[in-house]
């Protein structure tokens, strides 16, 4: 793509009363000066999302390389459409635990980007490795309003110390430093007034006529957007307003979570909410991270990471899906939880809740690889220009065996990765793939990623 002659500044934003809303990438844009006579292309985005616990490997694996993309195993049915853009690699192994045999669920979140056991000598604090999403961080954060973006839909509070090693090992993925465990958001909201560079909750500026559930943020640069829209050519002026309904869309979303939070609690508490009818059924009771409704609020955190690349206000993100023990899943029909089901020792029903767990959590992933793929972005889609990893730091929750551990890698990293295939016998454990995918989104490897030994070249375009 050539680059316009009058071009918007990459970095411009609409501003007002506090608020500054990124910009979308748009044909009068440019990322960088590019030498005379090139075209430019957009950065490359590295985003991780996590599933705790492994999957259930025959419903996973598909059957081969021919069928990959005809005939997708269930897991992955979800994927169908964006399957031409992904990559299903078997044969990667996990970290070796050994001499932590009793902490399978304290490793498999920990390791899962670092490809390195904590120190043995000190169990009781977090003394691991940084983690491939802060390689790239420290290298590009330094071009985005965030460094990183780190998202998770249960809170990091699990108690509990397997082989005696810090309880944080069981919820956090990202590692700043080997010594400092990079908090998750899970409130949306928070992650949308980051979004928008407004001060959050607890602020003095909350007494303002900004309300959560009153007026939308975006209403504040609605008009600094009339007027730059008037200098755009049509094909931004569709894109800006494309952009613009979709942010919109998500704050109306996390707004309607909101209020119906307030009116079940106004239910529980004996006090019908002034907007129902009195024959109606009492609204449910949304609990945020783990409430019915699961996937309605993964979806939102997958459009706020959508939005978040989109805008170019971060090139890095992890979203934990869910950490080991504590989730449930009553939106599929029923409430045991995760963990309990792993263990099935071959029962048909517990394999069938597992399995739809999978395919419940692929889905979602499913869901933003799909978005992004619909969103124009330079000569390709958003997708085209990302290396999205979904997958899991234990190959079967009922053995804890890490051989086979189940990936899938979505976007071709702006040309180069080259998808659409699944390798049935790769050889490379989890440090040579995160060695390699760092490579790909451009990031200088000076040392390989834990455990790694080498990078996986058939991976690469």
């Amino acid at each position: 793509m050539s680059r316009p002659k009058s071009r918007i500044d990459r970095r411009a934003c609409l501003k007002g009363l506090g608020v500054s809303l990124a910009l979308p990438l748009m044909d009068s844009m440019g990322w960088a000066d590019t030498p005379k006579g090139e075209s430019y292309k957009a950065p490359v985005r590295l985003g991780f999302m996590y599933m705790p616990h492994g999957v259930i490997m025959n419903e996973f694996w598909p059957a081969d390389a021919e069928s990959f993309l005809s005939a997708p195993p269930p897991a992955l049915e979800s994927l169908r459409p964006v399957l031409t853009k992904c990559v299903v690699m078997k044969g990667i192994s996990g970290v070796p635990i050994a001499p932590f045999h009793g902490a399978p669920h304290a490793l498999e979140l920990s390791t899962w980007l670092t490809a390195t056991l904590p120190a043995a000598d000190k169990r009781n604090e977090i003394n691991i490795a940084i983690s491939a999403d802060q390689i790239a961080a420290n290298h590009v954060g330094a071009f985005t309003a965030l460094p990183s973006l780190e998202l998770a839909t249960m809170p990091q509070t699990w108690k509990e110390n397997q082989e005696g090693l810090n309880e944080g090992y069981y919820s956090h993925c990202s590692f700043r430093s080997p010594t400092q465990a990079m908090p998750a958001e899970v409130n949306p909201r928070n992650v949308l007034y980051r979004l928008f560079n407004k001060q959050e909750p607890g602020t003095a500026r909350e007494a303002s006529p900004l309300s959560a559930l009153d007026r939308s943020l975006l209403d504040i640069v609605l008009g600094g957007a009339r007027d730059l829209r008037r200098t755009l050519p049509a094909s931004d002026q569709k894109k800006l307003d494309e952009y613009l309904d979709s942010v919109r869309s998500v704050e109306r979303r996390i707004a309607a979570i909101e209020q119906r939070q307030k009116d079940a609690a106004l239910e529980k508490a004996g006090v019908r909410a002034s907007k129902r009818h009195a024959p109606d059924s009492p609204p449910i009771e949304i609990r945020i991270p783990d409430g019915d409704k699961r996937s309605e609020y993964m979806q939102i955190m997958c459009d706020l990471n959508i939005l978040a690349f989109q805008t170019d206000t971060t090139r890095v993100s992890t979203y934990i899906g869910s950490t080991p023990n504590g989730a449930s899943y009553p939106e599929l029909g029923f409430n045991d939880q995760h963990h309990s089901n792993t263990h099935h020792n071959n029962d048909p029903e517990k394999v069938r809740k597992i399995a739809r767990i999978t395919e419940f959590n692929i889905a979602q992933f499913a869901y933003m690889v799909k978005k992004m793929d619909g969103l124009r972005e330079a000569d390709g889609s958003l997708l085209d220009n990302c290396i999205m990893m979904w997958g899991s730091g234990l190959e079967d929750g009922n053995k804890h065996t890490r051989e086979n551990l189940p990936f899938v890698i979505a976007g071709k990293g702006g040309g180069s990765i080259k998808t659409g295939r699944y390798f049935a016998e790769t050889k490379g454990n989890q440090g040579d793939l995160l060695t390699t995918l760092l490579a790909c989104a451009g990031i200088p490897v000076d040392r390989p990623v834990g455990i790694a030994t080498k990078q996986i070249e058939e991976l690469k375009a």
